[in-house]
């Protein structure tokens, strides 16, 4: 089962309409089974039940979850597959030693994919739909995916299947939601 991680400001925000519930329905969709749960409802004790992890995007303006970060702190400890979109990927930086750094952007981009993996696949471009104000630098730990040094599209731990994407699959790229529910743990 996959926990689906909703990181807006509090749970049952209106945000969750636009960030949360098109992944469930995607997941939904696919057949996956899935729990849905506020990051302030974390139970460490319980994350053993759940495969993979979903970290879910937030509106442009709430970034309660970086005030936050040591909330996260079980991200280190989590094996399984973990996916962490826009707010997610900026969360997953920062626990891992990198950084949450001003990268505003909304709309579609050509996102360049430059490192084969089995979330994105073979290096190529795709459309991707951007909405964040903030972008996140590589933690040491990580291989570059997507994008540049300068703007880090997606990332890779490069002994874990955890992967960071700072564009919104659930509205472009629902693929990738799909993916992941299929990925085993390895790298």
């Amino acid at each position: 089962m996959i926990l689906l991680l909703d990181l807006c400001y509090e749970k049952d925000s209106l945000s969750k309409y636009e960030f949360v519930n098109p992944v469930a329905d995607t997941l939904r969709k696919a057949g996956t089974h899935f729990e849905t749960l506020h990051f302030a409802e974390i139970a460490e004790d319980e994350l053993g039940k759940y495969d993979k992890i979903i970290l879910c995007g937030t509106a442009l303006k709430d970034n309660t979850y970086a005030d936050r970060i040591d909330v996260f702190s079980w991200l280190t400890q989590y094996d399984g597959p973990v996916l962490g979109i826009c707010a997610g990927m900026q969360v997953m930086s920062a626990i891992y030693g990198g950084s949450i750094v001003p990268k505003p952007a909304i709309g579609l981009e050509r996102i360049e994919i430059i490192t084969d993996t089995p979330l994105l696949g073979e290096p190529r471009q795709i459309e991707g739909y951007h909405l964040h104000n903030y972008g996140v630098t590589l933690p040491e730990d990580f291989l570059l995916v997507a994008g540049t040094t300068e703007v880090v599209e997606a990332f890779k731990h490069r002994e874990r299947s955890i992967y960071g994407i700072i564009f919104h699959p659930e509205v472009r790229n629902r693929w990738i939601l799909e993916r992941f529910a299929g990925l085993q743990n390895s790298f």
